[in-house]
């Protein structure tokens, strides 16, 4: 269920990087929290033949109050958040099967002013459902996309990383999180590792080591 977007990249943030989410002195409101990654290309009889393996990674969102309590974790077995304001697109259990497409395999569509008021983090997961772990996954991408009138207009800023030694054996991924600043929202590219593997041992870790 890829969405085909327009190949823009917003600006570019790098590991413990943060924006405000606003544009031109205007805060965003509705955006679009795109999640791509990759499928696993294998070699073998001398690296001649290419074997792809499809990589089966579950996006989600959990909620947090400032007490570090979890109010909701939207994911494709929750798709729409309690009052509506968060939409998840569903599953997708393939990855991009024949290279970067740029094209993002699962969305997670925000109402930022519909949220509810005691959300103050929001954090953005992927975990391995297969247990593929990442160092093996050749890349994974976050973007957060601009609306207008209800459609995506154009990227606000993007996170990509690549598989690195420092994922082995770490089959889940920390993406970013967005913080409440008052009236504004604050994106923060994060991308590091946690040696779980479904999504609720995942939000506990986080509650641990990131709020």
């Amino acid at each position: 269920m890829a969405i085909s977007l327009e190949k823009r990249t917003g600006i570019s943030l790098k590991k413990g990087n943060a924006i405000s989410l606003e544009k031109s002195g205007k805060k965003l409101d509705h955006i679009v929290v795109g999640l791509n990654w990759g499928a696993i290309e294998k070699r073998s009889l001398w690296g001649l033949v290419r074997n792809t393996e499809t990589v089966d990674l579950d996006g989600s969102v959990a909620l947090f109050d400032a007490q570090g309590n979890t109010l909701e974790v939207i994911y494709y077995n929750n798709l729409v958040s309690l009052d509506r304001s968060i939409k998840h697109s569903g599953d997708d259990r393939e990855g991009d099967l024949f290279g970067d497409d740029d094209k993002d395999n699962e969305t997670i569509n925000i109402q930022l002013s519909q949220l509810n008021p005691n959300a103050q983090q929001l954090v953005f997961l992927l975990t391995s459902y297969k247990g593929q772990a990442f160092d093996a996954i050749p890349y994974s991408k976050i973007r957060v996309w601009e609306t207008e009138n209800g459609k995506i207009k154009e990227a606000f800023t993007s996170f990509n990383l690549s598989a690195e030694d420092t994922f082995a054996g770490k089959t889940a991924m920390v993406l970013g999180k967005l913080t409440r600043k008052g009236d504004f929202w604050e994106f923060k590219a994060i991308g590091e590792g946690c040696p779980t593997q479904k999504v609720s041992e995942t939000v506990t870790y986080v509650q641990k080591n990131y709020l």
